[in-house]
């Protein structure tokens, strides 16, 4: 997890080039939707995990994948 951060904030500081913080909502929202169909379809649905697939860590990184593009979003438009 520590790796994918490092890759997510070098993609959203070096390659989104956004001029509203609404940009970065949508982004967000759009990142988690993606990630939340992509492992019901391709991990849930395929390898039905007997104990299930949702767990905490899971949950934190539907959040992050929604928290960072919003905070680097935050950051751009203050240092304006």
């Amino acid at each position: 997890m520590p790796v994918g951060i490092l890759i997510t904030f070098w993609v959203l500081f070096k390659r989104v080039k956004a001029d509203s913080l609404q940009y970065y909502i949508l982004i967000a929202i759009v990142w988690v939707l993606l990630a939340v169909v992509c492992d019901y379809l391709f991990l849930v649905i395929v390898f039905k995990p007997a104990d299930g697939y949702y767990k905490l860590d899971v949950y934190l990184y539907y959040m992050l994948t929604l928290a960072l593009p919003v905070l680097v979003g935050w950051k751009r438009m203050t240092t304006r």
